[in-house]
């Protein structure tokens, strides 16, 4: 079998990550597996580093050239992106091979032109059961619901301590995430949060790692919050991870969200989760996490404050999510079920829908 991964995002986030999680399982896996990337991005400098073999494209229209002509050389063609599958499929009537969709997101899907696209892409992966209920609605007929993987690493704990030397923050308890400044991510609920927080209690402090488009509006909340220095921009930082050996409570304000992988990092470094339940977050923070409304800001400092306040809930709490991340999200249990599904389709590529 020989898989094409796709992934032409610029950017490094979850689904980019789990592109290479992917990447990684496979070749462990003895597969044969390549990557379709834009050439000098994160993803394929990344890809390359762990000894993968890169596909380097421009841009959408260079991917899309690079289907057209070498898709037939591959068995599956794995689209880790909407964009990606659109590629996938448009280049569909040069190289007629078996397109799979991961979806990520939990925005409900409109328009004909977009359920065509679905009605002719193979098989479609949603990550959680809220996913998958949406693409039930939209009438996507093959699916099956394949989870993201979790990889832990050893943590540069050094590095750790510095950033709490640097800031000047020692002695205080560490709240944090690591969330784009997206409107689906809800930065400023957050702020609102940390501010009805900072109200009860003092010794703490936020920091809030990544950017976007709403940093203005959420540095406006941030000055009329009279936070201060308790909530921390902190922009965007490589191997971010280093970082989970210093944070006391993990925390994500989303109002959409189609798994919330960076929570799985919490539960591999034993960080208790606190989260809004919006869409695959409720399925993945489960009962091993601190589940509140979305946009209740009340619901999410309540929540911190009492997973600050209780060690016991603290230490049940990362006991529990770390088992869940070693058995669900492992490597190995996600990458069998890629090849099992991948290998139902070979078995039976005869009878797959063509353009």
């Amino acid at each position: 079998m020989k898989i094409l991964e796709i992934n032409t995002e610029k950017t490094w986030r979850g689904g980019e990550r789990q592109t290479l999680y992917n990447i990684q399982g496979f070749m462990e896996a003895g597969v044969t597996v390549e990557l379709l990337a834009r050439e000098d991005h994160p993803l394929a400098e990344r890809t390359r580093k762990i000894s993968g073999t890169v596909r380097p494209v421009s841009g959408h229209a260079a991917a899309w050239a690079f289907l057209c002509r070498h898709g037939r050389d591959y068995d599956i063609l794995h689209a880790q992106t909407g964009k990606a599958q659109s590629l996938a499929m448009l280049a569909k009537p040069w190289h007629r091979r078996p397109v799979v969709y991961t979806r990520r997101v939990d925005f409900v899907p409109k328009g004909i032109a977009t359920k065509l696209k679905y009605r002719h892409t193979d098989h479609v992966v949603p990550i959680t059961h809220p996913i998958d209920d949406i693409l039930a609605d939209f009438g996507v007929p093959r699916r099956t619901i394949i989870t993201e993987i979790v990889r832990e690493r050893e943590l540069d704990a050094e590095r750790g301590e510095a950033l709490r030397r640097e800031l000047g923050i020692e002695g205080k308890h560490i709240l944090a995430t690591t969330s784009a400044l997206a409107p689906h991510k809800d930065p400023l609920n957050m702020v609102d949060a940390i501010a009805k927080l900072a109200k009860l209690r003092d010794d703490f402090v936020f920091l809030h790692f990544g950017d976007g488009e709403l940093r203005s509006d959420v540095e406006k909340r941030l000055g009329e919050s009279g936070l201060g220095d308790r909530y921390r921009l902190m922009g965007f930082y490589e191997n971010v991870e280093d970082f989970f050996a210093i944070f006391d409570v993990f925390v994500m304000s989303s109002q959409e969200e189609g798994l919330g992988s960076s929570v799985l990092d919490a539960f591999i470094y034993r960080v208790p989760v606190v989260s809004t339940n919006a869409g695959g977050l409720k399925e993945s923070v489960g009962d091993h996490g601190v589940l509140c409304p979305i946009k209740s800001p009340e619901a999410l400092a309540d929540g911190m404050h009492r997973v600050l306040s209780d060690a016991a809930l603290r230490t049940d709490l990362v006991e529990r999510a770390h088992a869940v991340a070693l058995d669900v999200h492992s490597s190995e249990r996600v990458t069998e079920e890629y090849l099992k599904l991948f290998e139902g389709m070979l078995k039976t590529a005869g009878n797959t829908p063509e353009i």
